[in-house]
């Protein structure tokens, strides 16, 4: 796996990001009631599962930027 522990190829615009966005992983799949494998390997959890988590982080982050943007160009 060339890039990073979790396998996927998404590179990050903000390299730092990495963080923020794995512990919003898991506080995302904790409010839907999924539990994420301790050893973090998901090849076992479902496609529902796995493409709900990616959803509301998609949302919670379009969210985020949304009143980002509300705020700056007010």
């Amino acid at each position: 796996m060339a890039q990073g522990s979790s396998g996927n190829s998404n590179n990050l615009v903000v390299s730092r990001a990495s963080g923020a966005l794995e512990q919003m992983k898991y506080e995302v799949a904790q409010e839907l009631g999924i539990s994420i494998p301790q050893d973090g390997y998901q090849g076992n959890m479902t496609s529902y599962e796995n493409g709900s988590i990616g959803g509301f982080i998609t949302k919670r982050l379009v969210t985020i930027a949304e009143q980002q943007l509300a705020g700056q160009y007010r």
